[in-house]
C-alpha cells in the first residue's frame, strides 16, 4: 500500500506547526527501518525490534502517522484500535527527531491522527505515560484542553509488571470524547 498524503504540500501552515516542508502521511512498509531508527535515537522510547516496526507499518498504517521533511521521516506516531473497545485508539509510541523537537510536530501529528480516526467512530484516545515524562504529559493535557475533552488518569502498569525492575510505572491517559475538526 502506498503512503497517501494527508495534506496538501502547498497549504499555508498554522503558526504552531513546523515548516511547510514537513508532510504528514500514513506510513508505508518502507518506513519501518526509519521508524526503528527514530525510536532508537530518541533514547527515551522502549525500542522494539526492526521487524515490529515493519509489521506496524504494514498492519497499522491507518492508525499511525509519519512526518516527512524533504521525504525523510522525522517523526511518527504508532497506534492501534483496541479490540475490546472499538471506540478507542491507543497511542503506542510518539517520536520526533532532535532537529524537529520543540516546534509542535508531535502535537500536529496527534491532531492529524485524531482528525482521521474520530469520524470513523474512534472517539477516545488512550496512551500510557511514565510519571517523569513531562513532555508527553504536557502534550496530551494540551490536546485534551484544546479539544474540550476530558482527560482521566489512572495507574495501569506498576513496576512489578515489568521484568527485572528496570521500568517506571505507566499511567493511563484516557481522552475523549474527541470530535474531528474541520
Amino acid at each position: 500500500m502506498a503512503a497517501q498524503p494527508l495534506e496538501s504540500p502547498t497549504r499555508r501552515p498554522d503558526t504552531n506547526e513546523t515548516n511547510a516542508e514537513v508532510q504528514l502521511q500514513e506510513p508505508s512498509l518502507s518506513d519501518g527501518p526509519e521508524l526503528w531508527r527514530l525510536a532508537r535515537d530518541s533514547r527515551v522510547l522502549d525500542v522494539n525490534s526492526p521487524y515490529s516496526y515493519a509489521l506496524w507499518c504494514r498492519d497499522f498504517a491507518d492508525t499511525s502517522v509519519v512526518a516527512r521533511d524533504g521525504g525523510v521521516p522525522c517523526g511518527f506516531i504508532t497506534g492501534y484500535v483496541r479490540p475490546a473497545r472499538p471506540d478507542t485508539f491507543f497511542v503506542w509510541q510518539v517520536a520526533v527527531d532532535p532537529g524537529h523537537r520543540g516546534q509542535g510536530l508531535a502535537r500536529r501529528m496527534l491532531d492529524r491522527l485524531a482528525d482521521r480516526l474520530a469520524p470513523r467512530g474512534h472517539r477516545y484516545m488512550e496512551a500510557t505515560v511514565t510519571p517523569d515524562n513531562t513532555a508527553s504529559t504536557a502534550m496530551f493535557a494540551s490536546f485534551a484542553r484544546d479539544r474540550g475533552c476530558e482527560l482521566a488518569r489512572s495507574p495501569l502498569f506498576g513496576a512489578e509488571h515489568f521484568p527485572e525492575g528496570g521500568h517506571e510505572p505507566e499511567v493511563l491517559f484516557r481522552i475523549g470524547p474527541i470530535a474531528a475538526r474541520n
